[in-house]
């Protein structure tokens, strides 16, 4: 149990194209973690922007002195930059939040709360999302099921990435190199105490959703074959099914043909059973081929991410003079132990 406040609150907010919403954010996040009465850094990633947000971000940062902005080099996708954002975190407790203010920065204080319980992770689940249509919310409401239910970690059900992640969470987090990366599923797979926190999912302040239906069908899919091996094993159970089902019906036929003289089907019932075991081998190759695609991007060693810029809070000037430039990364592969070793 943790009986004191948190010395450092660093709040994690990556961003792509929000110019519309990132002000009044800012201000509202703001006015949380000001009233708490602990020193707080808050650590924008620009994802690749192509509106002004850059702008934005400089600005803000050359006027609250709380600020950190990064800049990526380029657009690596959310779960990147997310990354980006935990390997620049210095706080005794780490706060990932949406800047689109559908997750309400009020919520805050609880989640700190739950970290003075001895909680190392508080994740916040959704007990109701406005401003969503009904198809997107059946399609997470069984995606997130389907998740848990073939996951081989227990994966929570309606929760985002909107959640407090301890010191000794982040660090286990960020020695995690990935380049196909389900942060809902990492944040779950270190263990660590955890607890829920419910509350509202509001709509949008502004702006509208990079998250198309195709986006979104990638990411369940990202999902689904990062944490299990499931998708294969049920393509070789239904293999087996196919082929003795094949041999029955074979046998059928020949019984059929002997004892009764029945011509044997002709080409109708052929092209059909060439058909759906062309289709059902296709299937299995493309279960084969995700996987297979994953283990050629792991090999190729990457960095997950590059910069175009770095403009450091003042709480992080004040670490790098502390403890020196090493626990500050930017870009490598192995950031995660880099900052540990600082």
């Amino acid at each position: 149990m943790n009986e004191t406040n948190p010395k450092l609150i660093s709040i994690v907010v990556p961003v792509y194209n929000e110019q519309d919403v990132l002000g009044k954010f800012h201000q509202r996040v703001t006015a949380v973690v000001s009233a708490l009465s602990v020193d707080y850094e808050i650590i924008y990633i620009n994802d690749g922007s192509t509106d002004n947000t850059s702008t934005l971000l400089n600005e803000l940062h050359a006027q609250d002195s709380h600020v950190t902005v990064i800049e990526l080099s380029r657009n690596f996708g959310k779960e990147v930059a997310l990354t980006a954002g935990l390997d620049h975190s210095q706080g005794d407790v780490t706060i990932v939040i949406d800047a689109d203010l559908q997750d309400p920065p009020e919520l805050i204080p609880k989640l700190i709360q739950c970290w003075n319980e001895g909680f190392d992770v508080v994740y916040a689940k959704r007990r109701k999302r406005s401003g969503e249509s009904v198809t997107k919310k059946v399609t997470a409401f069984l995606f997130y099921r389907l998740a848990r239910k073939t996951a081989e970690i227990d994966i929570p059900e309606d929760t985002g990435d909107y959640r407090l992640l301890s010191r000794r969470a982040v660090n286990a987090v960020t020695t995690m190199r990935e380049q196909h990366r389900f942060m809902k599923g990492l944040f779950t797979w270190i263990g660590f105490p955890q607890k829920s926190v419910l509350y509202d999912r509001e709509s949008r302040a502004a702006g509208e959703t990079k998250w198309g239906y195709w986006k979104l069908w990638n990411f369940a899919l990202e999902g689904i074959t990062s944490f299990t091996t499931i998708p294969l094993r049920i393509s070789t159970y239904i293999g087996f099914i196919t082929a003795f089902g094949a041999l029955a019906f074979g046998i059928y036929i020949i019984i059929k043909t002997l004892m009764f003289g029945d011509p044997v089907a002709g080409y109708p019932t052929l092209a059909v059973i060439i058909l759906f075991l062309g289709g059902m081998q296709l299937i299995a190759i493309g279960m084969i081929g995700e996987y297979l695609g994953r283990i050629f991007n792991e090999t190729k060693g990457r960095p997950l991410y590059y910069l175009n810029n770095y403009l450091p809070s003042e709480q992080t000037r004040e670490f790098i003079e502390a403890f020196g430039n090493q626990s500050i990364v930017h870009d490598q592969s192995d950031a995660a132990s880099k900052k540990q070793a600082g």
